[in-house]
């Protein structure tokens, strides 16, 4: 995952109530209208309960395309 990847995510998690699973985090992201490459990276990432965004950055996978 990038830097540019992290603060993607970061943004289209900004408000998000933690903790959080998988469905809830694209759920989220999805209503904010985030971009596709952003809705791979979070659907990429391991189903289970997140604690904070942080928690999320370090779970999404260094390339989500081939995750």
């Amino acid at each position: 995952m990038t830097s540019a990847d992290r603060r993607r995510v970061r943004k289209a998690l900004q408000g998000k109530d933690f903790p959080a699973d998988r469905s809830d985090l694209v759920a989220y992201a999805e209503e904010r209208g985030s971009d596709s490459t952003t809705m791979e990276a979070l659907r990429a990432v391991p189903d289970r309960e997140y604690h904070d965004v942080a928690d999320v950055e370090n779970s999404v996978p260094q390339n989500p395309r081939r995750a």
